[in-house]
């Protein structure tokens, strides 16, 4: 594997040598991720079309009014113990 050496330079000032492998290893882990929910977009739009303006935008108010009731939860509500530790 070649990293530009700019960059991995900025990355071991950011995290500290010893945290170099470690960043690396999820940034590829987040691209696979991206990469299987593009494929798993491109199948759904095959099988069933595009998705519509119109459910975009019932899909942003949805996320919208999740994203208002956690808030209005506060920080230690039952949505943060589903997040993956970081």
């Amino acid at each position: 594997m070649t990293l530009p050496e700019e960059l991995a330079e900025e990355i071991r000032q950011e995290v500290g040598s010893g945290g170099f492998s470690a960043y690396v290893t999820r940034a590829i882990e987040r691209q696979r991720e991206l990469d299987r929910l593009g494929e798993l977009v491109a199948r759904l739009e095959h099988e069933h079309g595009p998705v519509t303006d119109d459910e975009l935008a019932s899909a942003e108010a949805e996320r919208r009014e999740f994203e208002r009731h956690f808030t209005e939860q506060g920080p230690g509500a039952a949505g943060g113990r589903h997040r993956r530790a970081s």
